[in-house]
């Protein structure tokens, strides 16, 4: 998907531009809102938030919290 307007399957760059998201949001909800605008779903488990492309919802990772 689109991370910093150019596409990828590079966790690490998806997990950067996610992590600017986050900076620019003013709650969790927020955050998952526009990541679901970018193609992201993000989904809060015991080892992280897991990050899957949609619509197909693919698992690509999981951002350590």
């Amino acid at each position: 998907m689109f991370a910093a307007d150019k596409l990828t399957e590079d966790m690490t760059e998806i997990a950067d531009f996610l992590t600017l998201e986050r900076e620019k949001s003013l709650s969790e909800a927020e955050w998952r809102f526009r990541a679901r605008g970018y193609g992201y779903n993000l989904r809060r488990t015991d080892s992280g938030v897991e990050v899957s492309r949609l619509p197909q919802n693919r698992i690509l990772g999981t951002l350590p919290l």
